[in-house]
């Protein structure tokens, strides 16, 4: 079936379309090379349409083993090349079937170098996955749908859950947290309580933490004021790691500001430059705000690392306090794993109270 991708400001990208179905957020690209089913399955994806940057997609299936959540949250997914003889010894499927199977609209044979040209020069843009046949004036109606505000309340968990450990007791604040950083987390030997993204300090701290760890989400971190007032109930009382849109909300608990990237930064070969040790990190990210750091002027908080890209923040440190925070995600999948010393330095903290 022939389909086609239109953007708001009229742009029409064509190709084949797999699964009759149509798909409407904003259009975002990311520049992995691998890692298709991660990014899927990544709940900060939630409400958007993902282009892959990367040509040939699919060609090592899929596996239960790489989902990152409890099922895939982009609402339409496109890219150029969909390889359909897959080959791994742990594929478990290929990713045709997964995206059948999932109903994720998919629109294949596009050419992804144009939509990513696009959103770099214009920025994000909302847009539309359709059939061809599709008339202008439905395409008009679902490009004028608002896009959703609420997706944290989409992705985080229903209720508390558990991953049991002999070492520190976490606590956990699920803004649409990927399996790997619990796994992470847990791997170190924290054991951890994972609640809701609503739950209130005063909960969080009659659980007696060790520490409380923030974590990835989808949307604007000004979408949840009383999340930001959460989590300064729980300043100056346990220490604090946040990671992307864990970094975002406690940037503003700390009285910091955030602002919308044009166009974000996507992918698993993002380099980070830390700058106590001059040593540059290829990173996995998928974030379209940041923090910004003019806003950081008179707070108690230094910046510790940047995008080498940009210049913007990618990490920050109280002064005073036992509170860091890092844009990207250190566990990686997909990704390298450069940065997993970060959960090395939340485990000193917890132990010993550096």
């Amino acid at each position: 079936m022939k389909g086609k991708l239109i953007l708001e400001d009229g742009s029409v990208f064509t190709g084949s379309l797999l699964n009759d179905a149509k798909a409407t957020g904003e259009v975002v690209f990311n520049t992995g090379m691998t890692g298709y089913q991660e990014i899927l399955t990544d709940p900060s994806y939630c409400s958007q349409i993902v282009t892959l940057t990367y040509p040939m997609i699919g060609n090592y299936g899929v596996a239960e083993l790489f989902n990152q959540s409890r099922k895939p949250f982009v609402n339409g997914f496109i890219i150029g090349e969909l390889c359909e003889e897959a080959s791994n010894w742990k594929m478990q499927g290929s990713l045709r079937e997964f995206l059948i199977q999932q109903k994720i609209p998919c629109l294949f044979d596009v050419d992804t170098r144009a939509v990513t040209r696009k959103i770099r020069s214009s920025g994000t843009l909302r847009g539309v996955i359709v059939p061809d046949d599709v008339p202008q004036s439905e395409i008009d109606k679902l490009l004028a749908m608002p896009i959703k505000i609420d997706v944290v309340q989409e992705v985080t968990t229903p209720e508390t859950y558990t991953m049991d450990a002999d070492g520190p007791t976490v606590v956990v604040m699920d803004f649409g947290i990927k399996q790997n950083i619990l796994n992470s987390l847990h791997k170190l030997g924290c054991n951890l309580i994972i609640v809701p993204a609503d739950t209130t300090a005063q909960a969080i701290l009659e659980l007696n933490p060790a520490g409380v760890f923030l974590s990835n989400g989808p949307g604007d971190p000004k979408d949840l004021p009383q999340v930001i007032e959460n989590i300064k109930g729980l300043i100056g009382k346990k220490p604090l790691f946040g990671i992307c849109l864990g970094h975002q909300l406690l940037a503003l608990a700390l009285g910091a500001d955030t602002y919308k990237l044009k166009f974000g930064h996507r992918g698993s070969n993002q380099p980070v430059k830390n700058l106590a040790t001059g040593r540059v990190h290829i990173s996995s990210q998928n974030h379209g705000y940041a923090v910004a750091e003019k806003s950081l002027t008179g707070l108690p908080l230094k910046v510790t690392h940047i995008a080498v890209n940009d210049d913007t923040v990618e990490g920050m440190r109280h002064t005073e306090l036992p509170i860091f925070s890092i844009q990207y995600h250190p566990e990686a999948s997909p990704g390298p794993d450069d940065n997993l010393y970060l959960f090395d330095e939340f485990w000193t903290m917890l132990t010993k109270g550096e």
